[in-house]
């Protein structure tokens, strides 16, 4: 039998059961800051608006800076293209350097409209591309030099022969001819030492012309000083070239074929004494046959 006093303390499980209040305030407090975390995704979007956001402010300073300074090259008067003098001595700012054939008031007039303006405004490219337009124009190259000058380095093209080139109205004019098929005016008082080169119309397409050119200068090169006799040639007819020499005051008329016209034209200064002795009335000759020189009627 027990009493009262052996059964020790009651315990009540109820409480033991119940948190601690520190426990529950830590909790509390987790859950809090949870909450309260903003997700990775925001953190990366916030990011990529800061830099989007700096880039354009980037972008809009350096727009602004650069309308900036192209207003400074366009209104500035240090910048100004000087116009040429009255008295066609040209620009103090303007200089023109390789010309000789080619017309200075034709070179001058396609930069017409940059003379008192920036030079910053004058389109290089363009320019250029309007003097290759020129006649003996072959290249050209524009120097801006800052901050207001401009200096423009012609090429011209080198004639090789003279050409016969047929005008309105029936009237044929003397040209002259480049190594490229390009027809060149000839120049007021210029002297030129070259042969007549027949068979090439202007009408005909640029690579033709130049190929005919091109035939003419083979020849030459393969004859070498027995050219200098020869006043005209004739790349007509591609398989016979024909050639005319000037001997003792006498027109001779030539046929050499299409090969061999250093041999041929040597046998014919051989026997040149010989064939005016016996035929004193030729007027064109036949070389293409490898034994003998027959007259043409």
């Amino acid at each position: 039998m027990f009493s009262a006093d052996d059964a020790g303390p009651v315990v009540d499980d109820r409480m033991s059961a119940e948190p601690r209040s520190e426990d529950t305030a830590a909790t509390r407090v987790r859950s809090r800051s949870k909450r309260t975390t903003p997700p990775k995704s925001a953190v990366a979007i916030l990011r990529w608006f800061a830099r989007l956001t700096v880039v354009a402010v980037m972008l809009v300073s350096s727009l602004w800076g650069f309308e900036r300074l192209e207003r400074f090259l366009i209104h500035d008067p240090r910048f100004v293209l000087a116009e040429p003098s009255e008295d066609a001595s040209g620009s103090p700012d303007f200089h023109i350097e390789g010309l000789q054939y080619a017309s200075k008031a034709k070179v001058l007039r396609v930069f017409a409209v940059d003379f008192d303006r920036s030079v910053y405004l004058m389109p290089l490219e363009e320019r250029r591309r309007e003097l290759l337009a020129v006649d003996w124009v072959k290249d050209a190259v524009i120097s801006r030099i800052w901050p207001n000058q401009v200096t423009v380095r012609i090429v011209e093209r080198h004639p090789v022969a003279f050409v016969t080139v047929a005008m309105e109205g029936g009237i044929s004019q003397t040209a002259l001819i480049d190594p490229d098929g390009v027809i060149l005016q000839t120049p007021p008082k210029s002297r030129f030492m070259l042969p007549v080169l027949t068979g090439v119309k202007a009408g005909d397409s640029r690579e033709s012309r130049k190929a005919r050119v091109r035939r003419m200068q083979r020849f030459l090169q393969e004859v070498g000083p027995l050219g200098d006799k020869i006043s005209e040639i004739d790349v007509t007819d591609r398989d016979n070239l024909k050639v005319t020499v000037q001997e003792n005051a006498r027109a001779l008329v030539l046929l050499l074929g299409d090969h061999d016209f250093a041999q041929r034209l040597r046998n014919f200064m051989s026997h040149h004494a010989e064939i005016q002795r016996r035929l004193p009335r030729a007027a064109t000759l036949d070389l293409r046959l490898e034994d003998r020189i027959t007259v043409v009627e």
